[in-house]
């Protein structure tokens, strides 16, 4: 889309705004607020309230840019009396004390809700003379965002507060009110084209994930021949494999490992360190990862040696037990790992790989193995007893090499999706940036779309 710029500028007076059209005023924001409500944080459940309950917002509500009244907690009855500030139309809710990329987070409510109230991390801001949906719109550009950065710069590193002052003395350029509402529906309408393309190819994303993980599930339990006779696994979540299979028992065709962390009251252990120890820090890298080489620590030869942690060869299997459960992935060199982590070192009866495409297979039934209130863990008894499906040794390298060949394929396609995603949302970013700032002149697509 090609739109025209404005036919006149001048110097906004704010050296990192830059020039603005010449009919535009630059003022601060608080020029335009009418007021600002804060909540009160009350206790609550971790469900959300139903349609005849009270519920208090979560600071989650604005994350993603927009205001969502479901992100809420049901408010405790003998916490009915203190909820102050429900939800009203036509008001931009704004975090004002949370993580460095989410302070200052802001969402237009298009609807009253008067059972949900706002905790005191919220403010509810009213406007006078100016569209809120505009304003809105500026809350999601980098020259709010700049401002922020700058108001809460200095404060903590994980969170950081933004005082109503600091929020009001922000710049925020202002035509019309009606120039205003046009520029706000223009971008509802593309941003909304935008939104509807990134859907879909986050939509395709989990098709490619679900289907990714049917392919290991597929080759790991029936392998590559369709006309194979099958019989019973004699294990439930399993069903039929191959007839010429063996199940047996993980820890009877790989060596069981547990892990452990050297003391980190002893600083001699984690000074000069060249052993890679895999730990839950690295839970990321195995998400994403077969093989595992660098990781987030190390250990020294002190560590390992007053420790019941061992040292491990390349080739092992490692997953979590503890928090996310079941990534794996296949170490590429000598390494040790904590405690919450489970190593396997396979014998010449199980191919690592295709050990590793087993755990692929394996991890929703891990999951289902899990227990704890706060971190999730697997206990070793139930560790103990995982099964694999067990073709012979070839079979088992012909089915990781098909499973490499059909997931490249998938891969590939998820490299794809998730670029597009990127490339949607920097359009996105951008056009909200020109539109607010008055880079572009989107009067007349407004007008021929009202025509």
């Amino acid at each position: 889309m090609s739109l025209p710029r404005y036919a006149e500028y001048k110097d906004s007076g704010v050296a990192w705004l830059g020039d603005v059209p010449a009919q535009w005023n630059v003022s601060k924001i608080k020029t335009v607020i009418k007021a600002i409500d804060s909540g009160v944080s009350v206790n609550a459940v971790d469900t959300p309230a139903g349609d005849e309950s009270v519920g208090v917002l979560k600071t989650s509500c604005v994350y993603d840019g927009t205001f969502r009244f479901e992100e809420n907690k049901a408010v405790l009855e003998e916490e009915l009396s203190r909820v102050a500030c429900a939800v009203e139309i036509d008001t931009v809710i704004v975090s004002r004390m949370n993580t460095p990329a989410l302070v200052g987070a802001a969402g237009l409510v298009k609807e009253s809700r008067p059972n949900i109230y706002l905790p005191d991390r919220l403010w509810q801001i009213h406007f006078q003379n100016c569209a809120p949906s505009f304003v809105h719109y500026w809350t999601l550009s980098p020259i709010y965002r700049y401002q922020v950065e700058i108001a809460c710069a200095g404060t903590s590193s994980s969170m950081q507060n933004l005082g109503q002052d600091q929020f009001k003395s922000f710049w925020i350029p202002l035509p019309t009110v009606d120039e205003q509402s046009a520029i706000a529906t223009f971008l509802d309408r593309e941003i909304g084209k935008i939104d509807a393309l990134i859907a879909e190819q986050e939509k395709l994303l989990t098709l490619l994930a679900e289907k990714r993980q049917a392919t290991i599930s597929h080759a790991v339990t029936r392998g590559l021949n369709p006309n194979a006779p099958m019989k019973d696994s004699g294990v439930p979540w399993l069903g039929e494999v191959p007839a010429h299979w063996k199940v047996v028992r993980i820890k009877d065709v790989a060596r069981l490992e547990s892990g452990h962390t050297p003391s980190k009251q002893v600083p001699e252990y984690w000074e000069d360190c060249d052993i890679p120890w895999v730990s839950l820090n690295d839970s990321k890298q195995l998400a994403v990862v077969d093989y595992i080489s660098e990781t987030a620590f190390k250990i020294n030869a002190a560590g390992l040696e007053n420790s019941s942690a061992r040292m491990l060869p390349p080739g092992t299997v490692v997953f979590t037990r503890d928090a996310t459960i079941g990534l794996a992935a296949i170490t590429t060199t000598d390494m040790a790992v904590s405690q919450h982590l489970i190593a396997w070192c396979p014998s010449p009866r199980i191919d690592s790989l295709y050990l590793l495409r087993v755990f692929n297979f394996l991890k929703p039934h891990l999951d289902s193995l899990t227990f704890g209130a706060t971190i999730k863990t697997i206990g070793m008894g139930d560790v103990k007893r995982l099964v694999t499906p067990l073709p012979p040794v070839e079979e088992q390298r012909e089915i990781v090499q098909h499973v490499a060949v059909e997931t490249a394929k998938l891969d590939e396609l998820r490299h794809c999706a998730e670029h597009a995603i990127v490339l949607l949302k920097e359009r996105r970013s951008a056009l909200i940036a020109a539109a607010v700032t008055g880079k572009i002149d989107v009067r007349g697509s407004v007008e021929a779309l009202v025509a």
